[in-house]
């Protein structure tokens, strides 16, 4: 192994452990691991930016802001009252909500089809009590499978296609995944449609609530003791017990209270910072025993109420809650907030942001809006009706358009949807200058810095030595064994990292395996597309799954028994069809 292949394979394992830990920025990660490419001479200077020239790259801006103009049609929310009038049973809802789901994530990035289904989703189970926990983890899914049966359904399809480009000369067609993900994305909808219900049943009395019933969301907020609360006299060490709190730190006259549990009292006028359910807080509010800390200049007489979640693209990511100016601007209060992972130090204001995080606002309805979309947090209610009426069909009908350019062959995908965005430019549907802005700017550098990174595996040998080294365990000579290796290597790796890392890093593997099989590399790259969004096992592998925790209050363990048979049946499905189409 040379010098450039031994400092490669570091240089990609931190990489990946850094991406996994999410302790910085995935473009910074990816930043960095560009420019110490280029310092160990793993490419030339030309090369280290030309990631954001690749088709790859400009492909996935031009859906992105394709999809900032049809999320704005809410055909979701007509699917929304279409359940409200049928009779449709749980299984049918979650099955045909996620359907819907799937379909759209065919033909937009992943995480886009969720945003746009996720609204109409607690709209459905706030009129039909059903429980989100059986709609969130179901939709999110959903959106990953559908992911997998076009060349645009998703970032690691089209770097799978860039490679395949690179290996034979000539790409994938639109809709050539479709021979695997297709079947694999029915199976596996209708799998986790029947299950949903199963591991997220109601709980008693659910069934009674007009109001949203999902388990109860943990939040943590900062309260005042006020004269009065039945707290007063109450020890720390008291309030699990008693009232269902979990506190963290007591505060008086603004100063920090030492001590261990069993010895502090609460007295009136005191700030605790807790942990609790949110039916907690709503009933210790209502009754007086804690009040929530407002902005000075907040309306106090009936605030709207709003939940909004910190999206992947969001400013927000990263941010303490005190340096928030885009919300104390406008006089809106942060009163409670559900984190994925607390780490709670200091005041309420000290906690950091991350993805998935669902802020509870309170404050005038149109300055929380105008906050959300300035900050690129989704609110988790259906938004009123656009400037763009729901009925439209002409931005649908300029799409179709350009995917059928592209299905026909007639063009590239970056040829027919940079046509797409000048149409809906031209016709005022999309504003370019504002939309680019509102991009997800950290997904698209981090396409970008990686494509140099992967291309090196290939141009060092690293890949050959890897394929190599496998070879000496297993017998890559027959295909069939080197697709399942490819495919479980892919599998094994997108819960810890993001799939178009894995399809980057996993692509010229596969091209090697299929070169020591002296085979086509189509059935591997098929396989690597096809594992990299194959991501149920963990909430921190995807956005969409990462996004789905903080929504719908699911544990780790939740994830492991939905996804795990789901994995299971897809690893073998997804095998057969590889085996059945492309070998």
């Amino acid at each position: 192994m040379t010098f450039e292949q031994a400092s490669l394979l570091i240089l990609l394992v931190a990489m990946l452990v850094l991406f996994s830990l999410e302790r910085f920025r995935i473009e910074v990660v990816a930043i960095a691991g560009l420019l110490a490419g280029y310092a160990l001479h793993l490419y030339s200077a030309e090369q280290v930016f030309s990631g954001f020239a690749s088709p790859v790259v400009i492909t996935v801006v031009e859906i992105l802001l394709i999809v900032q103009v049809l999320a704005r049609a809410q055909l979701f929310d007509q699917l929304a009252d279409f359940f409200v009038r049928a009779a449709f049973s749980n299984v049918a809802v979650i099955a045909t909500l996620s359907g819907a789901t799937g379909f759209i994530s065919i033909f937009m990035n992943d995480i886009g089809a969720f945003s746009i289904a996720l609204p109409a989703t607690l709209r459905v189970s706030a009129a039909l009590a059903i429980p989100k926990r059986q709609l969130i983890m179901p939709i999110s899914f959903a959106a990953l499978l559908g992911g997998i049966v076009s060349l645009i359904g998703t970032p690691a399809n089209m770097l799978v296609n860039n490679a395949m480009a690179g290996a034979s000369g000539t790409g994938f067609r639109l809709f050539d995944f479709a021979y695997v993900g297709l079947p694999v994305a029915v199976v596996g909808i209708t799998m986790i449609a029947s299950l949903a219900p199963r591991l997220f049943p109601k709980k008693d009395g659910e069934a009674l609530s007009p109001e949203p019933v999902s388990s109860p969301r943990r939040r943590i907020a900062e309260r005042h003791i006020p004269a009065g609360s039945s707290l007063i006299g109450t020890r720390l060490s008291e309030l699990p017990d008693r009232f269902s709190l979990q506190p963290h730190t007591l505060f008086r006259n603004e100063k920090f209270l030492f001590g261990t549990p069993d010895k502090l009292v609460v007295e009136a006028g005191d700030l605790l910072l807790a942990e609790a359910d949110d039916t907690v807080f709503d009933g210790l509010r209502a009754s007086g025993t804690l009040l929530a800390h407002r902005h000075p200049n907040a309306i106090t007489d009936g605030p709207d109420y709003v939940e909004a979640v910190v999206m992947p693209e969001s400013t927000l990511v990263g941010s303490r809650l005190h340096s928030l100016e885009v919300f104390s601007s406008r006089d809106v209060t942060i009163s409670a907030l559900s984190m994925r992972s607390p780490r709670i130090e200091g005041r309420f204001g000290d906690l950091q942001l991350s993805i998935g995080d669902i802020l509870v606002l309170e404050g005038d309805q149109r300055a929380i809006a105008e906050a959300l979309e300035e900050c690129e947090c989704l609110p988790l209610a259906s938004q009123p009706p656009s400037q763009m009426s729901a009925s439209s069909w002409q931005p649908f009908a300029i799409f179709a358009a350009g995917v059928m350019a592209t299905a026909s062959e007639l063009v590239t995908p970056d040829i027919a949807f940079g046509a797409v965005v000048l149409v809906l430019a031209l016709l005022n549907y999309l504003n370019i200058r504002r939309a680019m802005a509102d991009l997800n700017w950290p997904i698209i550098i981090m396409l970008g810095a990686m494509i140099p990174i992967g291309s090196a595996v290939a141009t060092t040998g690293t890949a050959q030595v890897i394929a190599a080294t496998l070879g000496s365990m297993v017998s890559l000579t027959e295909p069939t064994v080197g697709v399942a290796l490819a495919l479980f290597m892919s599998m094994f790796l997108t819960p810890f990292v993001n799939n178009a890392t894995v399809a980057i890093v996993m692509s010229p593997i596969a091209v090697a395996f299929a070169a020591t099989a002296h085979h086509s590399p189509s059935a591997y790259l098929i396989a690597v597309a096809a594992g990299a969004s194959l991501d149920f096992l963990t909430p921190f592998g995807h956005h969409n799954n990462t996004l789905a925790m903080g929504i719908g209050s699911y544990r780790f363990s939740d994830f492991v028994r939905a996804g795990a048979p789901l994995t299971v049946v897809s690893y073998g499905l997804t095998l057969l069809l590889v085996y059945l189409f492309w070998l």
